[in-house]
């Protein structure tokens, strides 16, 4: 049987292209005979006999790596490595180099090792260690290389990922409110806050056929910039709906059915709504899958009104009923995403709708008081931990 011969102990390279060895001694015997025992290998081989003739070379052309005996007039073999080593050129610093040494003994060794050799070969040399050597020298080169290709390209994705994410933030950043509807005789403040530059988190209102005003909630799956289209859907979808119906139940039943025709159940969004009569403050709530809407009275007692139909996108035809609540002067409602469950601070205990509806003070100076008040008991108790989720959260008081 043949045994199979790999390209390095051929002399070449990973790449395909010759491996160019360049050899320094002073000796002259010395370098005919490894001349001839690197050609003899396949390697291409270069020779001189110091080491300022060998910076010379090496600077002009670097090799595949350098065969340097260690005791030599002028520059010796650690004088050489030493301004290797500290060349700006990483191609020049980098080049492998087995050191060359007529002493055997550990202290020898050591002293190559220290120099900055990457390995040592004692003379007389034997041609089977030597070419091992060499052949291990320039597998760890082909490998360090392809590492830093790797690097090259994971920094490439990177600065690519970055562009997404903030061509992503200001498609996001302009589709949130960033100001409150005028609505006279009601408050309305807001908080969007995304783990990472963009978030599956959304907002917004929207002025129904019938007068009323619709505010609306979602929270999509996933972060990034996928997470941000899902948002771009979701004010799109929850936008044609209100053109087209006129009760939060028939808006959500629309979301619902155009969401799952999109993604055929892969995918799936939690959202609530709340359609308000900013006259008589009469308002009807619908929730798919979503954290309980929260209503603070004016007398202090606090309501729940929970999501009684699944997620948006998973099922065909889900139920979608309203619940209807009567809001006096005073009183205020909280939308919020699930990202604030996840929040605590210190070393307190997880929130949950009943903790939060204890949190709302109907009694704050402005609805951006009441909703700051929230924040600042639930923000995580390191100021630049930020939340473990996206964080989104909608307040809305009746003033008048």
């Amino acid at each position: 049987m043949k045994r199979r011969i790999s390209s390095e102990s051929k002399g070449e390279m990973s790449d395909g292209s010759e491996a160019e060895i360049l050899v320094v001694d002073d000796d002259a015997l010395s370098r005919r005979l490894l001349a001839q025992l690197l050609t003899a290998a396949g390697y291409k081989c270069l020779v001189c006999e110091d080491g300022s003739k060998a910076l010379q070379i090496i600077h002009a052309k670097p090799p595949s790596l350098l065969l340097l005996d260690f005791d030599m007039p002028g520059l010796n073999g650690a004088e050489v490595l030493t301004r290797l080593r500290s060349d700006p050129d990483p191609g020049v610093a980098q080049i492998p180099v087995v050191m060359l040494t007529a002493h055997g003994s550990e202290q020898s060794e050591v002293s190559c090792l220290q120099a900055g050799a990457d390995d040592f070969v004692t003379k007389p040399v034997y041609a089977a260690v030597l070419r091992a050597r060499i052949e291990t020298q320039l597998r760890l080169r082909s490998m360090r290389r392809q590492l830093e290709r790797q690097n090259d390209e994971l920094e490439d994705w990177r600065r690519d990922l970055e562009r997404d994410l903030a061509a992503a933030r200001l498609t996001q950043q302009s589709l949130i409110p960033q100001k409150p509807p005028a609505l006279p005789g009601w408050e309305v403040a807001t908080c969007y806050r995304p783990v990472i530059q963009v978030g599956g988190d959304i907002y917004g209102w929207l002025r129904m056929k019938d007068g009323r005003t619709l505010f609306w909630i979602a929270d999509g799956t996933g972060h990034g910039a996928a997470a941000a289209l899902l948002t771009t859907l979701a004010k799109l979808l929850f936008h044609y709906g209100s053109v087209e119906h006129d009760t939060p139940a028939r808006v959500m039943e629309a979301v619902n059915h155009d969401f799952r025709s999109i993604f055929g159940g892969r995918s799936f969004m939690t959202g609530m709504c709340i359609a308000v009569d900013s006259t008589t403050g009469r308002a009807s709530i619908v929730g798919a899958g979503h954290p309980p809407l929260l209503i603070a009275r004016r007398s202090g007692a606090t309501e729940t009104i929970a999501s009684v139909a699944p997620p948006l996108g998973l099922i065909d035809h889900p139920e979608f009923s309203e619940t209807i609540v009567d809001l006096k002067p005073g009183d205020a409602f909280l939308l919020y995403t699930d990202g604030l469950f996840g929040s605590r601070k210190g070393n307190g205990p997880r929130l949950n709708p009943q903790r939060l509806g204890k949190m709302l003070d109907c009694s704050a100076p402005s609805v951006e008081a009441l909703l700051g008040a929230i924040l600042a008991q639930t923000a995580p108790a390191k100021a630049g931990d930020g939340f473990p989720d996206d964080v989104a959260a909608l307040a809305v008081r009746r003033t008048a």
